[in-house]
């Protein structure tokens, strides 16, 4: 299949997971094979990977959901979101079942370019991605998973110089660990009695300390709420504050979507908009989008915030 990949401009790729990380830096092995070129890598979030023109004549982009505006000669994706859209130009490689990661090595497994420590840091990253809770190592696939949560995508990279290999066994995971035993347990009985409504169908989980996924995770896995919906926010060294929602019933990406978000069904995030500073803000901002006053919708505090944001990119 590689054979037919078009020589591409850039690689996009997602910046929020350990799953972006593997399937980026694949890609751009994968480029270099095929065509003897250092292929630029980009990471985006999801909002600011809407926002993005596609002016390249040639790309690959993995791990976002495909949709119309990537359909274009000489683009291909390859993901595992599910997607509506059918390709008519681009070359689409997807498979619900597998991350992004996996989809990527298998291209990388033509190339040549396979090897024991890339077979074990896939697996893991795919058991994380696709949280296959059943698989032996679940718990340890986490901890890599943690990894970018916690450090991130470019500051990790930058470390590993980009050989992600070295990610297997890494002194780094001792943190994950001790993090897991001891946070989670205690992150998990404050998280439990603080969560607080911001719609109906939606709870604002408090985190302190410890993994929110598997602390969130285990609240809907427990029944220890009476919301389908539960999200996590925190702030970005950038100032961004980002939502994290979790679903066990396929929820969690329809309320994404309404913030510009996007994602797996039961697991999706957005970043909101730059006038959002603070966690308070960012808590008011999701109750009105969530809960809009069909009496008043001029006066919302979502239209406020986007009527900012658009003079702030006017200026």
């Amino acid at each position: 299949m590689t054979k037919s990949f078009p020589r591409p401009d850039v690689i996009i790729t997602h910046e929020s997971d350990l799953d972006g990380l593997v399937a980026g830096v694949l890609l751009q092995r994968v480029a270099r094979a095929l065509f003897g070129v250092d292929v630029r890598l980009e990471a985006y979030h999801y909002n600011f990977w809407k926002q993005r023109e596609l002016r390249e004549r040639a790309a690959w982009v993995t791990d976002f959901a495909f949709e119309p505006r990537m359909d274009k000669p000489n683009w291909v994706v390859i993901d595992h979101h599910a997607t509506d859209h059918s390709p008519k130009y681009a070359t689409l490689v997807h498979d619900l079942g597998k991350s992004a990661g996996l989809l990527c090595y298998e291209l990388a497994r033509e190339c040549g370019l396979a090897s024991p420590e890339l077979d074990r840091l896939v697996h893991l990253n795919n058991v994380a991605d696709l949280f296959l809770e059943d698989d032996p190592d679940f718990e340890l696939a986490s901890d890599y998973a943690n990894l970018v949560k916690i450090y991130q995508f470019w500051n990790l990279h930058t470390l590993l110089g980009g050989k992600i290999e070295r990610l297997l066994d890494h002194p780094l995971l001792e943190v994950m660990a001790v993090k897991r035993r001891i946070e989670n347990p205690i992150g998990f009985e404050w998280s439990r009695s603080n969560i607080t409504e911001v719609s109906p169908t939606v709870g604002l989980v408090e985190t302190v300390i410890g993994n929110n996924n598997l602390i969130v995770h285990q609240l809907l896995e427990q029944q220890a709420t009476r919301f389908p919906v539960l999200v996590t926010l925190f702030r970005r060294p950038n100032n961004f504050v980002v939502a994290s929602f979790r679903s066990r019933n396929g929820e969690a990406l329809k309320i994404a979507e309404k913030f510009q978000g996007g994602g797996h069904a039961n697991a999706s995030g957005a970043t909101l908009p730059r006038s959002v500073k603070t966690i308070p803000d960012a808590v008011n901002y999701l109750r009105q989008v969530l809960n809009p006053k069909r009496d008043t919708p001029l006066n919302s505090l979502e239209k406020i915030f986007d009527s900012i944001e658009r003079e702030q990119e006017k200026a």
